[in-house]
């Protein structure tokens, strides 16, 4: 009952200073709710273990080839095989690939996200169909019927949720393929969405050692290290080199040069990749906001405890202890900091909400972000730091406060000395100082932006390049020349729409993530026996493809469509790639270069300038662009792409009515072809610097927030030193001092405060933003442009938010002054 008496008479109490309240309970609600937000981010992305049976056993199978400098290097069928049959380490292992997947005779055709993989590729995550059964060996078997297991979405969406799905047989690229199963709601493969599963039906008798296309996962057994794991890879990958044809030219020679080895790692790491550098720099960057929030209601609650320190000295005179009175600040802190803990939970709550609506790219595990119990944990534990921290500087003060003391205090006319204001002075210190480093973090992201913004792409105009993917199924046109014939058909038709100016045909567009590489052999350019020369970007075109993206030729010509019907033995290659074998792209035309030792050679006929296809960031690589319809590339007889991006320039603003124009061209050819990933080429480029953006949004927004309070606390403690030393500054007009010299001294103790705040900053972040150093590009972690500014802005604002109070103190009537007092 007593205690219930004393917390009404806290709340009374606070209800009487509502702004005073109200400005705490935000502030620690604002830094609280944005640490826990960001916790919540840190728990569920790197901290929660993957929602699989046994994840701590997943690994990838990944290799490594440093004498082709390759650190990545997928599996192949050839060495899924060998590690599923000769393993000693593994408990299961299976091979898998992203798909798209053709759907028609539902409604309008449509492409579908897929997953393919092997049998006991759905066990080794733990996915138990909800409807139907999974796949087994048989489903498995090249020559087996066609099997699928939709995803619980895709379940929903297409056939709304119909239990008779489960037998039912539709057309999937062209062919009737029988659904046996549908997969768990919350079920991701490997933390892509699994519309459709397809088994991947291997025919082991086709199987040669090449191929590495595809990604391979396992468990390990009970009590096997990585370590073992990479071992026992590294000893069966000779015995696939013995088991399996090796194209031709590639010798087990060729493999031992390249250094070919395992690199096998636990699946979470290749998950998560290198985001956890980007979200522990966030974490410390939100926790800075919160400690700057913490020192400004600090400031508010030292102020507001100085009112009652003669309540408390008389107190004390009393009969008072220490302890007791300490207790009376902390359980004052205690219940602000519970107000804006339960505030700052809600906003929290608040900013996972909108990260999941934005889905900010590049930001894996995003489903399993949530304000779960270690979450409340944590905003528990900095609700009660938050209250320590707020009662520490009040209870401290108090301790050194007689009755004596305050009374002469008060007949000084209550005009506080250095030492009175030494704690409020030191906050203040120290919000500037943590508002510097992040405004020292979020100017080198700037900066990042500037550079990356300042980068040729390789191609121009990119908001005004429309692109999307067609796929022509082997079933649906079994011949090589006629699916090439046939997308040049559809080219031809979506050129006639309106608002397109040029179109063009290629395997893969800038950043898109679509590579594929190959070695690469150049006339006159000596390569040893045994030895591979490097791996080059390989990419398939049509005519016109380089100028609809805006991409220029430096020397030569484009391909026409005589080259491509005829399946001539020609090629074009980028800049860089010219320059490395011939000095100069105009030397390049006429040379010859093939993809095998005993291919056929194919003459240079163009040279392109380079593009940045792995993201601005990344150095330009080397590409070959070949025809869409070669002859004897990889085995006789034609080869063509049949799934290539249409790059279609437009002269006008993209609209729904073009859109509806380019999808009834491309029907006019075939109408069971579905129109997939539907975008710009600047949004392609804007998604490859989608973790630059939201870093530096992030920033940004940590840094303004930490600007804002760092002004706020100085002007806080400035206006209430003016409001303290009133009488001082009465008496001093009074004997003859002018206003501008009362305005001056009171900027120049403020001017200290600040100077000593940026220096103290200026360290931290020389100190810290090397950490960082990995986000960065076109700016050294250390930039004295970058740290002068920063120092500028904030040195600006808090002088701005000094000079208020100053200019206040410079126009106090002296008169008026001595008779407030």
């Amino acid at each position: 009952m007593n205690a219930m008496r004393a917390l009404r008479q806290r709340v009374r109490r606070l209800a009487r200073t509502p702004t005073f309240t109200l400005v705490a309970i935000g502030t620690l609600a604002l830094g609280i709710g944005a640490t826990s937000a960001m916790y919540a981010v840190i728990d569920g992305v790197l901290l929660e273990p993957l929602p699989y049976p046994a994840a701590d056993r997943l690994v990838g199978l990944w290799h490594e080839a440093p004498g082709l400098d390759f650190e990545e290097v997928n599996q192949s069928p050839s060495l899924h095989l060998t590690y599923r049959d000769e393993n000693r380490v593994f408990d299961g292992v299976a091979m898998w690939s992203r798909t798209r997947v053709t759907v028609t005779g539902l409604a309008e055709p449509e492409e579908v996200p897929g997953i393919m993989t092997t049998a006991g590729g759905l066990e080794l995550l733990g996915a138990r169909p909800v409807l139907g059964r999974t796949f087994t060996d048989d489903d498995d078997r090249p020559d087996a019927n066609r099997t699928a297991l939709i995803g619980w979405g895709y379940w929903q969406q297409r056939f709304g949720g119909a239990r008779d799905v489960i037998g039912r047989s539709i057309q999937m690229n062209g062919r009737a393929t029988e659904i046996i199963g549908v997969l768990p709601r919350d079920f991701r493969f490997i933390e892509h969405d699994a519309g459709i599963v397809l088994p991947m039906r291997i025919d082991p008798s086709t199987v040669s050692l090449g191929n590495f296309s595809y990604f391979g996962v396992a468990r390990l057994r009970e009590g096997a290290t990585i370590a073992q794991a990479n071992a026992d890879v590294a000893r069966m990958i000779p015995i696939a080199g013995e088991r399996f044809e090796r194209p031709d030219g590639l010798t087990f020679a060729m493999m031992q040069e390249a250094r070919f080895g395992p690199n096998v790692r636990p699946l979470s790491r290749e998950i998560l990749g290198d985001v956890a550098n980007v979200l522990w720099v966030l974490l410390g960057t939100v926790a800075i906001v919160l400690l700057i929030a913490c020192a400004n209601v600090a400031n508010l609650f030292l102020v507001r405890a100085e009112s009652r320190y003669r309540e408390i000295a008389v107190r004390k005179a009393l009969g008072a202890s220490r302890r007791e009175v300490a207790l009376e600040f902390f359980w004052d802190s205690m219940l602000l900091a519970a107000a804006g803990g339960i505030a700052g939970a809600g906003l929290g709550y608040a900013g996972v909400r909108l990260l999941h609506r934005l889905s900010p790219e590049g930001l894996p595990r995003l489903h399993s972000i949530a304000l779960d119990g270690s979450v409340l944990l944590v905003i528990a534990a900095l609700t009660m730091a938050a209250g320590i921290f707020l009662a520490i500087a009040p209870a401290a003060k108090q301790a050194r406060q007689t009755l004596a003391s305050v009374l002469r205090e008060g007949g000084r006319g209550g005009s506080a000395g250095r030492e009175r204001h030494r704690m409020r002075s030191a906050l203040v210190v120290s919000q500037l100082a943590l508002a510097l480093v992040l405004l020292a973090g979020s100017g080198l992201m700037f900066r990042t932006v500037l550079a990356l913004g300042q980068v040729d792409p390789g191609f121009d105009r990119a908001a005004d390049v429309l692109t999307l993917r067609l796929s022509i199924p082997s079933a649906e046109v079994p011949d090589p020349e006629q699916a090439a014939l046939m997308h040049e058909r559809i080219l031809r038709a979506v050129l006639d729409v309106s608002g397109v100016a040029a179109v063009g045909l290629s395997s893969a567009v800038p950043m898109d993530g679509r590579t594929s590489g190959d070695p690469l052999y150049a006339e006159g350019h000596f390569v040893p026996d045994n030895t591979l020369p490097p791996i080059r970007r390989y990419k398939w075109i049509s005519p016109g493809y380089l100028d609809a993206q805006g991409t220029r030729l430096l020397a030569g010509r484009d391909y026409t469509w005589d080259d491509v019907r005829g399946a001539r033995p020609v090629a074009i290659i980028a800049a860089n790639l010219a320059r490395e074998y011939w000095g100069d792209p105009a030397a390049a035309l006429g040379k010859r270069v093939r993809n095998m030792p005993n291919g056929t050679w194919r003459e240079v006929i163009g040279v392109a300038e380079d593009t940045r296809d792995d993201g601005v960031e990344r150095d330009p690589p080397a590409v070959v662009y070949w025809p869409m319809l070669m002859a004897d590339l990889w085995e006789p007889g034609l080869m063509t792409q049949r799934s290539l991006s249409y790059v279609m320039r437009l002269d006008r603003p993209f609209t729904p009515a073009l859109m509806d124009g380019v999808r009834q061209a491309v029907w006019s050819v075939n109408s069971n072809l579905p129109l997939a990933e539907v975008r710009t080429l600047d949004a392609i480029v804007a998604q490859s610097m989608a973790r630059t953006s939201f870093t530096l949004v992030m920033l940004a927004i940590a840094a303004a927030v930490s600007l804002l309070l760092g002004g706020v606390g100085l002007y806080g403690v400035i206006s209430y030193i003016v409001s303290q030393r009133t009488r001082e500054f009465g008496v001093r007009m009074a004997l003859g001092a002018r206003s501008g010299d009362v305005g001056r001294m009171v900027l120049r103790e403020a001017t200290l405060l600040v100077l000593v705040g940026l220096a103290i900053g200026l360290a931290a972040a020389v100190a810290l933003t090397r950490l960082m150093s990995a986000l960065l590009f076109g700016v050294r972690a250390i930039d004295p442009l970058t740290f002068g500014a920063v120092a500028l802005v904030l040195g600006s604002v808090a002088l701005l938010a000094a000079w208020l109070p100053a200019r206040r103190a410079a126009s106090a009537d002296p008169i008026q002054a001595l008779r407030w007092e």
